[in-house]
């Protein structure tokens, strides 16, 4: 019988404040953080307590909201956006989700800045479950005859609302279809597919094998997956995706396999203002991401590392974006650009 995906939830609102499940803690421990404010939100962005590209845009919006029901006046507006949008550098729906709340709270004068802010972030939370939903679908359709599927980092609820982007995708395949099955890459350094993806598919009950970053390209050239499946962080408007690191790799194997590689993300992860993936700050955190593994530290000591979080694959090497407003494919600047104009490429 095909999966029936239970759902799971990372980010909880309860009208006053913030709960997110604290994911540097899984899977061993489910620990749930309550925020209250601008820079308590901030600092759970930067050290990884929610992420995702949509949950930290779902978070920062939250995080405004609360900061002004505290201090609700134009300078705790500017102060907190400023706070926020700063929080990282690389995917877009951050700075995106913020300037949406504090332009709604411009336009709503003094009087309602905090009910209008408020009520803005609810919205951008709703309208990211939507999308999930309508990619899913999009998303399941176009992938109709893979079974097994390749996947990096974490995407699901985890990371965006509902059951995520391309996890998402993965689930509405396996509630539609049997015998669906994931290959997760553990996704070094911080092992987001071993210990979060891995963790949501196993609470979906979808089957699943761990795989180290480096045996993907092997395994794609042995065909054992039928397709590979991302998220993104940022689409520049040319369609070249910023992604955890390693997803470039990816999709250069899955070109020489001949194996479809799908980006899936909702479309306030396409930024119009950045013209190619050479213009998207890539995010460089401490190195002793790197030189650590978990509390074993197996470099010796005084080595250097680079710890560059994500990477930039080009368009030409993505099969399919899927939105939920449609797919583009090929994906260039024009079936990315019909995307934002509401229309499916």
């Amino acid at each position: 019988m095909p999966v029936r995906a239970r759902p799971l939830q990372a980010v909880r609102w309860d009208g006053r404040r913030l709960a997110v499940l604290d994911q540097t803690l899984l899977p061993h421990d489910e620990r749930w953080l309550a925020l209250e404010g601008a820079a308590d939100t901030a600092a759970a962005i930067r050290r990884l307590a929610v992420r995702g590209a949509p949950n930290i845009g779902v978070a920062a919006a939250y995080g405004l909201a609360m900061e002004l029901a505290a201090r609700p006046s134009l300078g705790a507006l500017e102060e907190a956006s400023e706070l926020l949008a700063a929080a990282r550098p690389t995917a877009v729906n951050l700075a995106w989700a913020v300037r949406r709340v504090r332009a709604a709270a411009l336009r709503a004068g003094p009087s309602t800045l905090a009910s209008t802010a408020r009520a803005e972030a609810q919205r951008i939370q709703a309208e990211d479950e939507a999308a999930s939903a309508a990619m899913a679908a999009h998303g399941a359709d176009l992938l109709a005859g893979a079974r097994t599927l390749l996947t990096h980092c974490n995407t699901g609820a985890l990371a965006a609302g509902g059951r995520g982007t391309a996890l998402a995708v993965v689930a509405e395949l396996a509630e539609r279809h049997e015998g669906v099955r994931v290959l997760a890459c553990e996704t070094r350094p911080l092992l987001q597919g071993a210990r979060l993806t891995a963790w949501e598919l196993d609470r979906l009950g979808i089957p699943f094998e761990l795989i180290v970053d480096g045996a993907a390209a092997g395994l794609l050239r042995r065909g054992s997956a039928d397709a590979v499946v991302v998220g993104c962080d940022r689409v520049a408007a040319n369609g070249d995706v910023a992604n955890k690191v390693g997803t470039y790799a990816h999709a250069l194997a899955a070109r020489a396999a001949g194996v479809p590689f799908v980006v899936a993300g909702p479309t306030s992860t396409i930024d119009p203002a950045t013209a190619d993936g050479d213009a998207i700050a890539i995010e460089e955190r401490d190195g002793d991401e790197v030189l650590a593994f978990g509390a074993a530290r197996p470099a010796p000591g005084g080595a250097a590392a680079r710890n560059p979080a994500f990477d930039v694959t080009p368009a030409e090497l993505v099969t399919a974006l899927v939105t939920e407003r449609g797919v583009a494919a090929p994906v260039h600047a024009g079936t990315v650009g019909r995307l934002l104009d509401g229309g499916g490429a």
